[in-house]
């Protein structure tokens, strides 16, 4: 494999049992490259290693005069010298291959298990681990997988050089074969501490790591309520134990630098000493001598790359840990599934919770509890993060299609998805039936005024689709990021389209027009919705409540207002000690009169305010209703305000335009409005 051929078409199945099974799996899947940085480094090193026997012939050929053999000698090291150099370039371009190409192999991996897992990868595994692994664990990875050739090729290389002090001057040989398997097995009673600190000084940097990002991620919250020097100070407290822990680290290792140091230089004294002796006693002569010596001084080099695979395998054994916990986590279902490849539409059925979306209805879904909210969501998707019994779609299982079908089935938009930097058309460059383009995509979402401040931030794009979107959309307001994220959604046209809460964000005004707008792009498709807006959900076509996990009642928006009080309690926010004063006798008296009264202004005087067109006037009404201020606004939204007053004369007639004519109908819409209207007294 070469880096000119990543990515990979398959990276394979990796072994996730262990940290070290997984570092075994990963080089045996690059036994090419290993074998190729291997060669490469054995002629590098055996270059060096001759040397030492080229200078000693020449030192015996000049002390013989013998002009020939001089000239044997000086060929010799220019060839070596030209060796060297070929063999460490070339080694070098392996060992760098092997490096990234690995590091590819595990960011494929890591990728591929993030697109499976979904949503339930953070909630599994924290962000700032993910964070971790995903780059400084994989250079930890690589570069191990990197070190592993050279260290083989030094390795021979030093078994090489020692049996061939030995064969050349055996007593002075014998010394250097006993002396540097004790240099390079000295520092191994310091690697399980040295590896301990290492352990311990990534444990705080991914910990200062994940504060950074929850940081980061908040600051806008943070900002809002003062609380940037708080977390500051505890990054900085963070920061600083990182700090002591890699200066104690950095002490371990620097240790065993130093002995790495300090024995090979024992070493040639002590054949330095002995080596003199015998020459002066006239077994050796001085060319064995310098020949042995210069072997000795060169040793050094290679024996650098036991410390070298030593530190790599401290650094990358927790890191591959980290990279297989991660890579080890499963879905809830088999991503291959036991159907064909089908896309399937119609009714969408959730027998857990008896929820129904009929075949190209706007359904609504109002749950109490916002986690509950997202988890079901994720359910209606084929994401379950547990198993259980299967979400059907026109009957069919959705976790038994394979992953790419039920995706494509049904698409799911939580309630804080992420944009990725690019430009906008990048953006919305996703897969997509073609029905709906970016610009009725944009308009249906309300994104004018988003598109007029990316191209404000992007000064040479002239064209909005062309303008550049920062990282997670940082540059935006949560509901213009919120708009943007429905968009891209909308432009897909999935046959189901899930959303939870996607106007949470956004305020009255604009709400009305997004409710509209996806109602309208929407039309004819599948749509669930989750949601407590009254402005969702007096659009939505079927109503459904989920309470402790069934579903409790299903209706239209203003039946279940009135009838249903839990309905009611999680739409208006209605606190139980509201609702029996609400409920109470007088309460209820002064109801009934205002009631009467508004239902005769409704029909006489305030006919004038009624919308023609009934009910499919109902958003462009609510639009004109929130035009009578705060007040109008949060009775007509449905979202009471405990600072603000009834609203009186045209605001309140504003409030109920657009009600249909029909008496009966009237008077219980007026009855419901009164009701909101007290609560917010």
């Amino acid at each position: 494999m070469q880096i000119q051929d990543l990515p990979y078409k398959d990276p394979g199945v990796p072994d996730v049992r262990s940290g070290p099974r997984f570092l075994w799996w990963l080089g045996r899947n690059q036994l090419g490259g290993q074998f190729k940085a291997l060669a490469w480094g054995l002629l590098h090193f055996t270059s060096v290693a001759g040397l030492p026997f080229c200078v000693g012939f020449a030192i015996e050929a000049v002390v013989d005069r013998s002009g020939s053999r001089l000239a044997v000698a000086g060929g010799l090291l220019v060839l070596c010298g030209f060796t060297i150099a070929l063999g460490d370039t070339f080694l070098h371009r392996s060992a760098v291959t092997n490096w990234i190409t690995a590091a590819a192999r595990v960011q494929q991996l890591l990728a591929r298990k993030t697109a499976q897992l979904g949503s339930a990868l953070t909630r599994r595994v924290a962000a700032g681990e993910v964070v971790a692994v995903s780059t400084g664990d994989v250079e930890r990875i690589g570069w191990f997988v990197e070190a592993v050739s050279r260290f083989a090729a030094a390795a021979l290389s030093v078994m090489l050089v020692c049996v061939g002090l030995v064969v050349y001057q055996p007593a002075l040989g014998i010394v250097v074969a006993v002396g540097v398997p004790v240099l390079a097995l000295s520092v191994l009673p310091l690697l399980p501490r040295a590896t301990r600190r290492a352990d311990f000084q990534r444990e705080k940097a991914g910990r200062a790591t994940e504060l950074a990002s929850d940081t980061v991620a908040g600051l806008r919250v943070l900002r809002g309520i003062g609380g940037e020097d708080l977390f500051l100070d505890r990054y900085r407290r963070a920061s600083q134990e990182v700090r002591h822990a890699a200066v104690r680290s950095a002490r371990m290792w620097a240790l065993i630098s130093g002995i790495q140091v300090l024995l090979p230089g024992l070493l040639m004294i002590a054949v330095v000493w002995h080596g003199v002796g015998l020459a002066q006693e006239g077994r050796i002569t001085v060319g064995q001598l310098v020949t042995v010596y210069s072997a000795v001084m060169l040793l050094a080099y290679p024996l650098r790359h036991f410390e070298e695979i030593a530190m790599a395998y401290s650094f990358s054994r927790p890191s591959a840990k980290r990279a297989a916990g991660v890579l080890s986590l499963e879905r809830a279902t088999d991503i291959e599934g036991s159907r064909e490849a089908v896309v399937p539409t119609g009714d969408l059925y959730d027998p857990a919770t008896g929820l129904l979306a009929p075949a190209g209805c706007l359904t609504a879904v109002v749950c109490g509890d916002p986690d509950a909210a997202g988890r079901l969501a994720e359910r209606l998707g084929g994401h379950a993060s547990e198993e259980g019994t299967s979400v059907l779609l026109d009957g069919v299982p959705l976790d038994e299609l394979p992953l790419d079908s039920a995706r494509t089935a049904v698409l799911v938009q939580d309630k804080d998805p992420v944009l990725l930097s690019g430009t906008l058309r990048e953006l919305l460059d996703v897969p997509a039936s073609g029905a709906v383009t970016a610009e009725e995509a944009l308009a249906a979402a309300q994104c004018g005024d988003v598109l007029e401040a990316l191209v404000q931030g992007s000064l040479d794009a002239e064209d909005p689709m062309d303008a550049r979107i920062t990282e997670r959309g940082r540059s935006l307001s949560g509901g213009q990021r919120q708009r943007l994220a429905l968009a891209r959604s909308l432009i897909t046209d999935p046959g189901v389209l899930v959303l939870d809460e996607p106007t949470s964000a956004v305020d009255s005004h604009t709400e009305a027009r997004v409710a509209d707008g996806i109602r309208s792009l929407r039309a004819g498709s599948t749509t669930v919705v989750f949601t407590s807006s009254p402005l969702l959900l007096d659009l939505a076509e079927r109503v459904v409540l989920v309470h402790e996990g069934e579903v409790a009642a299903v209706g239209l928006h203003r039946d279940l207002v009135h009838n249903e009080p839990r309905y009611r309690a999680v739409v208006t926010r209605e606190t139980d000690e509201k609702a029996a004063r609400a409920n109470g006798p007088e309460a209820q008296a002064a109801m009934t009169d205002e009631a009467e009264a508004q239902a005769a202004m409704t029909d006489g005087a305030g006919a004038e305010a009624v919308v023609p067109g009934g009910p499919e006037a109902r958003p462009e009404a609510k639009a004109a209703a929130t035009a009578g201020g705060p007040d109008a606004n949060a009775a007509s939204a449905g979202r009471p305000d405990e600072n603000a007053v009834p609203a009186t004369g045209p605001a309140k007639k504003a409030a109920f335009a657009g009600r249909p004519q029909d008496h009966k109908a009237a008077f219980n819409d007026v009855l419901d409005e009164l009701e909101e209207i007290e609560e917010t007294a």
